[in-house]
């Protein structure tokens, strides 16, 4: 079920928090990640549903860009945000997660909760392992730096692991860096 690139753009997949309100500063970031990305060429993909995905997809939509939601279907009761160009339902979560590795030409992370982290770290073992052609994991924010400080306490997360992923401060550095990695013009 995944989205057909037929105009070439770069599809850059955005994971976080689907609880963000409209008030909170992390809102306000992802809404201007989607209009850099939107701006700089990209189609946005995310989870489909409110948050952080409807803020990235707000801001992409807003500039003109396209957005694809990768929804799930036993989902009950949740509706995909205004913003979406296009609805993708799957099946299950591994199928909508899939979807947002396997399609995109680079990932983005915003702060979220235990779902952005399944996001983050399959994306972050499937580059480690080779399981997928590289590209840029790119964490937003020092909440990541703060996050992988305490794991790598008590986890094994090396040199090698940290090679397949970049922190960035904010929006306009993980767009920066997508352009100097050749992903976006």
């Amino acid at each position: 079920m995944s989205v057909t690139n037929t105009d070439n753009r770069p599809t850059v997949a955005v994971y976080g928090s689907s609880v963000t309100g409209q008030d909170e500063p992390a809102y306000a970031q992802a809404v201007e990640a989607g209009r850099l990305l939107a701006m700089a060429g990209a189609r946005v993909a995310c989870g489909g549903y409110g948050g952080v995905m409807e803020a990235v997809s707000r801001g992409a939509s807003e500039a003109g860009g396209e957005v694809v939601g990768f929804t799930v279907r036993s989902f009950r009761g949740r509706s995909p945000n205004p913003y979406l160009s296009q609805e993708v339902p799957c099946e299950d979560l591994y199928q909508r997660l899939a979807n947002l590795i396997d399609g995109a030409d680079a990932l983005v992370a915003m702060g979220g909760g235990i779902g952005t982290l399944v996001e983050v770290f399959l994306a972050w073992n499937e580059l480690y392992m080779g399981l997928i052609e590289p590209r840029p994991l790119v964490l937003v924010g020092g909440l990541w730096e703060t996050a992988l400080a305490g794991l790598s306490e008590a986890m094994e997360i090396t040199d090698s692991h940290m090679d397949h992923v970049s922190l960035v401060a904010g929006p306009a550095e993980a767009v920066a860096l997508l352009a100097d990695r050749g992903v976006l013009a």
